[in-house]
């Protein structure tokens, strides 16, 4: 029996606003690298002021386990993030991708589109951002398309409200 290789799904055609990645970097400095950057500072300072024997041997660790990482996070994230992140909306369904380091593509026929939602948080509201959220009737969950400049999340949840109208549901 021979075998057949599964269909290769092509990414989807549109990348989200190129401002994301600010939003990204922004997000990891308040959430993960800040805090890990504020944390090796003041363990340095203390042992500088408190232990100064400590410093040979913690300097070296606080830079491998805390400093490196963080900024290397900074730097890596948001442009891997934006590599991922598209989405596309067919005449049949809707399409994203999006992850970084745990990718995720769905596809959701616009018969199953339950509501759409734009979302602007503060920090996406400082770069003109917004998220675009498609409810469906599926237990796989949301469908989020992040990072889209706001005239590009209006019209889209605009396009996807008139498509999941147009589209002929099951009958119940």
């Amino acid at each position: 029996m021979p075998e057949h290789a599964a269909p290769l799904l092509r990414p989807p055609r549109h990348r989200v606003d190129p401002r994301a990645r600010q939003w990204w970097r922004l997000q990891a400095l308040l959430t993960l690298s800040g805090p890990m950057l504020l944390t090796a500072l003041v363990m340095a300072v203390l042992s500088l002021l408190f232990f100064p024997g400590a410093l040979p041997w913690l300097g070296p660790l606080l830079l491998v386990v805390l400093v490196l990482p963080a900024v290397g996070y900074l730097a890596v994230m948001p442009r891997w993030r934006y590599a991922v992140h598209a989405w596309e909306l067919g005449g049949r369904a809707v399409y994203a991708a999006n992850g970084w380091f745990w990718q995720k593509r769905r596809i959701a026929p616009l018969t199953r589109v339950q509501t759409v939602d734009t979302v602007r948080g503060p920090l996406q509201r400082r770069y003109g951002l917004a998220t675009v959220t498609v409810t469906t009737a599926s237990t796989a969950g949301d469908i989020k398309i992040a990072g889209l400049s706001d005239a590009d999340a209006e019209e889209l949840s605009r396009r996807i409200g008139e498509a999941a109208q147009d589209v002929p549901g099951d009958a119940a």
